[in-house]
């Protein structure tokens, strides 16, 4: 593992152009990295993924490890072979599923009891376990364990998940053999923010995350939160917004100085019937384009816009015939990727604040 793994090409303000140095391969930042929660994005299948310009997924270690367990994914060494993608993988520890009822048991000093959802078998995540699971999957990069604690909770219970966030991350960086980031918490209070920061921070992860935030919060809000915590980050690390994934948000974000973004935003939006075009999103499932005889978008090279047409997809979804799915995931995706290589190529060029306008523009139509 070479000792820095990020490099700043170009910068324009607090916006970074950079290259993430991974053990399967190199991925360019500002990067949007789609969901892989159980070892797929939804209807898409990794060979896509790497054809549509996916540089680096992300998946989640906790439901990896309930099914189909460690043994499984270990005959094929590790989870890259596994699901058939062969560039960079994040995993998360699991800690998010904090907020989902039927997971959680409880919260302890020493981990999270959580119940699986598979067999109901009740299963205490430490953090050395969690970095146990993250190194059996070969994860490029691992998310330390985390306390994310909901929006609205008292002070008190946000002192309690910053404690405990300083404490599994130490003992996680320890127990960790691969590249990890470190994840800030503090909910919507600076001075708790500030603390989760400087105590993160100070263990050398080799990168940062910013977590406890899109999860309920008013907008203005989290980007207050945001703003006030970046500085706060060192700034030859990577810093990764977890959960953000709209157009408009990414631009926001990496003027704000963020690199890495993931989220199920075009894979869910697709299962909606939702297309991202170039003129602005579209419901495809509305009757006015059931006689369309054009592609989703004029300016895609996707295969659903090289080869069917708006009516046939209107067909597909009111249907709901799975193929409909899957050419709007796919379209999507590469929408996001070429959506990506558009915004770095803005930083490149001091462009970013014209960028944001325009994609403010076409995000601000509606029914197109």
């Amino acid at each position: 593992m070479r000792d820095e793994i990020f490099t700043i090409l170009s910068r324009q303000g607090k916006s970074r152009h950079g290259v993430l140095h991974l053990p399967h391969g190199d991925v360019e930042t500002p990067v949007f990295m789609p969901v892989a929660t159980k070892g797929t994005v939804k209807t898409i299948p990794g060979w896509d993924l790497e054809k549509l310009g996916v540089s680096m997924i992300i998946s989640n270690s906790l439901h990896l490890y309930f099914r189909p367990g460690l043994d499984i994914i270990s005959l094929f060494g590790g989870i890259h072979e596994f699901m058939g993608f062969r560039k960079p993988v994040f995993t998360d520890s699991g800690g998010f599923q904090i907020l989902k009822e039927h997971f959680l048991i409880g919260v302890r000093d020493e981990g999270i009891y959580f119940r699986s959802p598979s067999d109901g078998v009740k299963v205490l995540l430490t953090p050395g376990m969690s970095a146990s699971i993250q190194d059996s999957l070969g994860s490029d990069i691992a998310m330390a364990l985390d306390y994310c604690i909901p929006y609205g909770k008292s002070k008190r219970s946000v002192e309690r998940a910053v404690k405990l966030t300083t404490k599994w991350a130490r003992e996680f960086k320890e127990k960790r053999k691969g590249i990890s980031f470190g994840i800030i918490q503090g909910g919507v209070y600076q001075d708790l923010r500030e603390i989760s920061s400087s105590q993160i921070t100070s263990m050398d992860f080799e990168g940062y995350a910013i977590g406890g935030l899109s999860i309920g919060e008013p907008r203005e809000i989290m980007y207050k939160v945001l703003e006030d915590s970046i500085p706060l980050l060192p700034e030859e690390k990577p810093r990764y917004f977890m959960g953000l994934g709209s157009p408009l948000d990414i631009v926001r974000g990496v003027m704000m100085g963020i690199d890495i973004f993931d989220s199920v935003f075009p894979t869910r939006n697709a299962r909606h019937g939702i297309a991202f075009t170039s003129e602005g999103a579209i419901d495809i499932r509305k009757s006015k384009y059931r006689d369309q005889i054009i592609p989703l978008d004029r300016d895609c090279d996707c295969h659903a816009c090289r080869y069917y047409t708006r009516a046939y997809i209107h067909h597909l979804m009111k249907e709901n015939e799975l193929l409909g799915l899957y050419l709007l995931s796919l379209h999507n995706i590469r929408f996001m990727m070429k959506f990506m290589d558009s915004l770095r190529d803005s930083i490149d060029k001091n462009r970013i604040e014209d960028f944001y306008q325009e994609t403010k523009e076409i995000f601000s139509k509606k029914n197109v």
